[in-house]
């Protein structure tokens, strides 16, 4: 699916995707592989329900991204340098 001027369709778009536990979950990493194959940056956020039908390793690999699934991630914020990290 690719656009005439030889551009993906999604290039420059940034999604975040929110999993939860339904069985629907085993089905995120295709539809992560796929907005990623059209040009989207994807970042997944998952429950911990969600952890019980697909890994978050395996939305890692196919996002490229690190995948959130906790509220609070005091390590990765202290990273991020906000004020907080001084």
């Amino acid at each position: 699916m690719v656009s005439s001027q030889n551009q993906a369709p999604l290039s420059g778009r940034c999604i975040v995707l929110g999993v939860t536990g339904g069985i629907a979950a085993y089905k995120t990493p295709e539809l992560v592989r796929l907005l990623v194959r059209a040009g989207a940056t994807v970042h997944v956020v998952m429950t911990a329900a969600a952890a019980q039908f697909v890994t978050p390793l395996a939305l890692a690999t196919v996002s490229g991204n690190p995948v959130a699934s906790e509220l609070f991630d005091l390590a990765r914020e202290a990273g991020s340098g906000g004020r907080d990290a001084e």
